[in-house]
């Protein structure tokens, strides 16, 4: 019999931990599809490059999920959106999410 690499055989259990701002639904209906296929167009052609029509697209497919309530309704500042002005106060080469 095989234990899978534990020694003694035992079963380790562990607790398993939440998501930090707890769970939503998934969008089964596809209510938020089109933007999030944007959005991971664009990312793709930016290679991962956090450029701005990206981040753009990203903080619409979060509106469109708050409001059809998959996801709870928050702050953009909360989910790593600045204000322009914020934004531009920013050092330089900085990530800004």
């Amino acid at each position: 019999m095989s234990s899978f690499g534990s020694p003694g055989g035992g079963t380790i259990t562990q607790k398993p931990k939440p998501p930090q701002r707890g769970s939503f639904p998934l969008d089964h209906d596809g209510e938020c599809k089109q933007v999030m296929l944007s959005y991971l167009e664009c990312i793709k052609k930016v290679k991962g490059v956090n450029e701005d029509p990206c981040r753009n697209l990203a903080k619409s497919y979060l509106s469109c999920r708050m409001d059809r309530n998959l996801m709870a309704k928050d702050d953009f500042k909360n989910l790593g959106f600045q204000d322009k002005d914020e934004s531009e106060k920013s050092t330089p080469g900085e990530l800004r999410w």
